[in-house]
């Protein structure tokens, strides 16, 4: 490998104090050194704060739901109504 063209690959702790919910992982993004955290193995790393995460995001947790708020399918239904299927006529049987 060339030196000093990749980045620092390196453990860093990343936290959701939302959902009280903090994991462990290795990343190159550029964090701030002077915030830390001490893990379960004894160490001590780089800590991340996040907002949201799979612990408390909605979709994750199961707590999504979907609003048709605009009322859009009521509007498509009566712009377009309900289609039915046509009846298929019996042709007439053929003479013999």
């Amino acid at each position: 490998m060339k030196t000093d063209i990749h980045p620092d690959y390196r453990f860093v702790v990343f936290e959701d104090a939302s959902a009280n919910y903090r994991f462990l992982t290795r990343t190159t993004m550029k964090v701030d050194e002077s915030k830390t955290t001490q893990w379960d193995d004894g160490q001590t790393y780089p800590l991340v704060q996040l907002e949201i995460s799979n612990a408390s995001h909605p979709f994750f947790t199961g707590q999504m739901k979907i609003i048709d708020s605009a009322g859009r399918v009521e509007r498509f239904n009566k712009r377009y109504g309900t289609r039915k299927k046509a009846v298929a006529k019996k042709a007439p049987a053929p003479k013999k």
